[in-house]
């Protein structure tokens, strides 16, 4: 936590204009058409994009701010749709189940949801937490806190003993006997319900575990874990109430499991089959590699005492997969959406997985589509984020590099803009 504390240690005052603000842009991606154009001024006007005009604009109006990224490029705020917002990936993880209170996880939040935005990445879709990741969007929504904007599937559903059940790895007389309430789920009725438990609570997305994991107390990390019938229950239930689903897979079976029933993002996918990519072509569901996560558990598996004994095999044997897993998705034309798991890695280094997937092979403009206009498809926001245009929100960044000529530049976020708000930069 000693990150937490240094960020914590100064504030960050984001700056609103109420007038107008030019943005000088040296070069802008052009995310709708994979585009890098040149020498643009974005107009902002409160919290939304006014106009794209070729060249640099000049004003005498003193009420207008200039942001001079001449020798910068410009590009619409990043989408993550594989975060957990709630914590962070330490040796002592497993010990702060019994020690941190919820408040203490929501001052945690806090910092780390400042981090994530000051990385670049505008939106979020937090797939799974105690419940502190409601109010966490609630808070940033209203103005109190700093953070991106996120869509959260509050707490994620599992089986019994499953991937998700909380009290997995507690001694006997800890263990109790979690259900749909606590999102625990063992038929089609207890299906339904933990559904609507999670609208009740708050929900945007269902997320549920089709599949064993890497870091829970469980000795499977890739076992199917629902019935094909309880997954068509959660999703259509789900529908009712105008959320999808994203399932946590690594094994096989489990993923398919999930497509055919209408899952709409697979997390992780390590063991996918051919016929399971074609399953996802056919039914246009999309892959979140979550590749950083993947290499992030590996290498933390090699450390002392990292993990508990249990996790090492899982973490040494799924993590390093992952990546090559993706390389031959995407040559294969399934759909790919953006998400990096961040939480089993230190918030705030997202950006990596741009990176990895560049190495295994997609082009990074590609990449950044992944992470702008597809991702804002996936959360019915594609006429308001996830590109530069007229009339959409003001999520605007710049890298100091180009990074379709230096992939390297995304881990250099120099300005930060959301909804209009300047947080950092200029």
């Amino acid at each position: 936590m000693k990150k937490l504390l240094l960020f914590a240690s100064f504030l960050i005052t984001p700056i609103l204009f109420s007038q107008e603000t030019y943005i000088h842009c040296g070069k802008l991606i052009d995310t709708r058409n994979g585009k890098v154009l040149t020498n643009k001024t974005i107009v902002v006007s409160g919290k939304s994009i006014k106009s794209i005009d070729d060249g640099f604009l000049n004003t005498t109006d003193s009420t207008i701010k200039v942001i001079d990224l001449k020798s910068k490029t410009v590009m619409p705020g990043w989408i993550d749709m594989h975060v957990h917002l709630e914590s962070e990936t330490s040796p002592t993880a497993y010990l702060e189940e019994f020690t941190l209170n919820e408040a203490d996880v929501a001052y945690n939040a806090e910092v780390l949801a400042k981090i994530t935005l000051m990385a670049g990445f505008t939106t979020v879709r937090d797939l799974g937490g105690s419940g502190v990741n409601v109010s966490l969007r609630n808070a940033i929504r209203s103005g109190k806190i700093v953070g991106p904007r996120v869509f959260t599937a509050e707490k994620s559903l599992a089986s019994t003993g499953g991937h998700a059940d909380p009290t997995s790895g507690y001694r006997k007389d800890l263990m109790g006997n979690p259900g749909p309430k606590e999102g625990v789920v063992n038929s089609v009725e207890d299906a339904k319900q933990a559904v609507r438990q999670r609208y009740k609570n708050g929900a945007d997305w269902i997320k549920i575990t089709a599949t064993g994991g890497v870091l829970s107390m469980a000795k499977s990390g890739s076992n199917p874990q629902f019935t094909e019938e309880e997954i068509a229950a959660i999703v259509s239930t789900a529908k009712d109430y105008n959320m999808k689903v994203a399932a946590h897979a690594h094994g096989d079976e489990g993923m398919q499991r999930a497509v055919r029933a209408g899952v709409k993002t697979i997390e992780h996918g390590t063991e996918m089959s051919e016929v399971t990519m074609d399953l996802m072509i056919k039914n246009n569901a999309y892959l979140v590699p979550t590749i950083t996560a993947g290499k992030t558990v590996a290498e933390n598996a090699l450390k002392a005492d990292y993990y508990p004994a249990i996790i090492v095999p899982k973490a040494l044997a799924i993590g390093p997969k992952i990546q090559a897993t993706f390389g031959k998705a995407y040559k294969r034309g399934v759909p790919i959406a953006f998400g990096t798991d961040a939480g089993v890695f230190e918030h705030g280094l997202n950006a990596k997985e741009f990176i990895y997937m560049v190495e295994a092979g997609m082009p990074i403009m590609k990449a950044i589509q992944s992470a702008t206009i597809t991702n804002a498809f996936l959360l019915d926001m594609d006429k308001q984020i996830g590109s530069i245009e007229p009339g959409f929100l003001a999520d605007i960044i710049a890298t100091e590099l180009d990074p379709t000529q230096d992939v390297n530049t995304v881990l250099k976020v120099i300005f930060v803009m959301k909804e209009g708000v300047i947080y950092k930069g200029n």
